[in-house]
């Protein structure tokens, strides 16, 4: 949510940075109307002052035995364009909160340029790309050659876009989850939470998922949302709260399901289950004092990436360009893990800083020493997407006959089982 008074100081600045993202000028109708707003309100003031003195004058004029007809009449008339005037501020003031929960945070002047992902630009690469010396299969093809992952049974019990994983393989994936919450927890200190799946319309828009997106998230016949991440909720624990500075900074965590629409993906990744309706995810959270949520960009980050070296996977780290950063986000690190089967990177993780975007959207702030009062900047990332991870693992831990080695920081969890085989 962007601070109307940043507008009104410089209004063609807004508009460059609105037109990075690809986005035509927005300042002119808002300055337009809050003109508008702040003419209605001095009109008001007006009146009311002049009520003020109708009512003096109506008073002395009764206790003199005056007729006063044409004063009341006139106080009469000014009450009704009083409240004409005050229904038509709120109806602006609607108008203005509507327009500018639309448009999305301004971009970090660091940000490349770009209209799509093939502008974004690879800060760093670690791990070892290895020819794995036979022509490696991509996860559904393995999956299903183990008879563990069964597409065909999802499909029929709930749609397209949902898996089905049987015995070693659903261990492993629940392995994985439980790996990455246990080390957040006990050494990156982020505390654990069990958190509501279902949410209400405030909590969505507190973090942006309303109204702009609504199409990507299911919606409960009464009325409450399905998470599409657990950063709607971990975020969201911050509404309406004052926080003391010295709370600051809060690192939360949650392992949970996460469901999401996939609105506009037809056609994209319709083979396995790396673009689910319905998929798992370890997810950081940090509330932190705005002099640090540069620092914690890329602590968080580094958090993230944590999991991927543990399991030796090759990743790289990516900053979006303007054209693909998310709705809230002033600037967005992608984790890019190789896939051996598909041949590609693709994305496991984004950490992204919304400053204090989504802060003002539910009122989340902190008193300083001095005791006032600002609004907190607020960071998510996965850390990370627990399908993805089990789709790296099996693709760069895949072996010539089909089966699969379970990493080794993964093993303490799988009960001795060390190979995914029939």
């Amino acid at each position: 949510m962007h601070d109307i008074r940043t507008i009104r100081t410089d209004g063609p600045a807004f508009d460059s940075a609105l037109a990075r993202r690809g986005l035509a000028p927005a300042s002119p109708a808002i300055l337009a109307r809050d003109s508008e707003r702040r003419a209605g309100q001095t009109a008001l003031q007006e009146k009311q002052a002049r009520r003020n003195a109708l009512a003096k004058e109506i008073g002395t004029g009764k206790r003199a035995g005056s007729d006063t007809s044409a004063l009341e009449a006139e106080a009469t008339a000014l009450r009704n364009e009083m409240e004409g005037l005050e229904k038509s501020a709120a109806e602006i003031d609607r108008e203005i909160f509507d327009t500018l929960a639309g448009i999305p945070n301004l971009l970090d002047p660091d940000v490349p340029d770009g209209a799509d992902e093939s502008a974004n630009k690879a800060l760093k690469y670690w791990g070892e790309v290895r020819d794995l010396g036979f022509q490696p299969k991509q996860h559904f093809e393995l999956g299903e050659a183990l008879g563990m992952m069964d597409f065909a049974n999802a499909s029929k019990i709930a749609g397209a876009r949902f898996t089905i994983l049987r015995g070693k393989l659903a261990r492993l994936e629940r392995a994985l989850g439980q790996f990455m919450i246990n080390l957040h927890t006990t050494e990156h200190g982020y505390e654990e939470h069990i958190v509501p799946l279902l949410v209400n319309d405030a909590t969505m828009f507190g973090t942006n998922q309303l109204p702009k997106f609504a199409e990507d998230s299911f919606r409960t016949t009464d009325g409450r949302w399905l998470i599409a991440t657990s950063e709607i909720s971990l975020t969201n624990m911050a509404a309406g709260e004052i926080i003391p500075e010295k709370t600051l900074p809060i690192r939360v965590t949650a392992l949970t399901e996460c469901f999401r629409s996939e609105a506009g993906s037809a056609g994209r990744d319709t083979r396995g289950m790396l673009r689910q309706h319905q998929f798992r995810k370890c997810e950081l959270v940090s509330i932190v004092h705005p002099d640090h949520s540069v620092d914690e960009q890329e602590r968080m980050t580094a958090c993230a990436e944590r999991v991927l070296e543990l399991l030796q996977i090759p990743y790289r780290r990516v900053v979006l360009c303007a054209g693909d950063t998310g709705f809230g986000a002033v600037r967005t690190f992608d984790l890019e893990v190789w896939l051996p089967g598909q041949q590609a990177w693709r994305e496991i993780s984004s950490c992204s800083n919304t400053r204090d975007f989504q802060a003002r959207r539910m009122n989340a702030r902190y008193r300083g020493g001095d005791g006032k009062v600002a609004y907190v900047h607020t960071l998510n990332g996965s850390g990370v997407a627990v399908g993805r991870a089990l789709i790296a693992v099996m693709e760069n831990y895949q072996q010539a006959d089909g089966s699969i080695l379970v990493p080794e920081v993964v093993k303490p969890y799988m009960g001795g089982i060390e190979v995914i085989s029939v």
